[in-house]
């Protein structure tokens, strides 16, 4: 992200993205008032414009926009800021919207109307995860697999993997647990939160996302990777294995 224009910003630059004034002037004072530093957006392309001028850690984004779909402003904000807190803001409740926005690369999603104290406590709790950091430990290496928690890096045969900030999430705890069942609950409550109360489907997409990634990443290596496999232990949870598939 490029550096802010002003200098001080507050603790947390946040873009917020609502055309309604009410709910747009809510959140603004809301989040000024504890301790964050809102630039309110009332269209997409606002929000694109803003994005590209200064940087910001959060984004909160109504799907609802007059003049873009939500969904194509979070696909370009995470394409270009793949460490930006993505929080969907919409009235739509379907789990077929749900999952559209965590695909576009959202990381949580709230709908409306939620009070200010639930979003404040998602807030705290995603910030904590992307601030404090982690003990001191070394990288985890598996195969040609290079998880570092520290550097929030993974890498296969040497080149980054560009990973959503969730997805790298998830692997840091498989890969910290490598060749242990991590269940289901225990995944929610260390990359989300042990509050969560939201659609379990958060799960899934972003594994299938971390999968995706890593055999994208493994194809367009052009030589023989030892990827080890995630494997899905149904109605229970996940395993990183030790031992890497095999070099073609």
């Amino acid at each position: 992200m490029r550096t802010p224009a002003a200098p001080d910003r507050g603790r947390f630059g946040v873009l917020v993205v609502e055309d309604d004034d009410t709910i747009g002037r809510h959140l603004e004072t809301g989040l000024r008032s504890n301790g964050y530093a809102p630039t309110w957006s009332r269209t997409g392309a606002g929000a694109l414009t803003e994005a590209s001028q200064a940087s910001y850690d959060v984004l909160l984004l109504d799907l609802g926009l007059p003049d873009m779909d939500g969904l194509d402003v979070a696909r370009t904000l995470r394409a270009h800021f793949p460490d930006l807190l993505i929080i969907i803001l919409t009235a739509r409740t379907d789990d077929i919207d749900v999952i559209a926005g965590l695909d576009a690369g959202a990381d949580d999603y709230l709908v409306k109307a939620f009070s200010l104290t639930v979003l404040l406590a998602r807030l705290r709790a995603h910030l904590r995860r992307h601030t404090v950091a982690a003990s001191a430990r070394e990288p985890v290496r598996l195969g040609d697999l290079v998880v570092d928690v520290m550097a929030r890096r993974c890498e296969l045969k040497g080149a980054e993997v560009p990973l959503r900030a969730k997805e790298f999430d998830l692997i840091a705890v498989l890969a910290e647990r490598a060749g242990e069942v991590v269940s289901r609950e225990t995944l929610m409550a260390e990359v989300w939160d042990e509050n969560w109360f939201g659609p379990t489907k958060t799960l899934d997409v972003t594994m299938a996302g971390l999968r995706r990634s890593l055999t994208e990443a493994a194809q367009a290596g052009g030589g023989p990777v030892r990827l080890p496999q995630i494997t899905t232990l149904r109605g229970h949870g996940y395993r990183l294995e030790r031992q890497p598939d095999p070099a073609d």
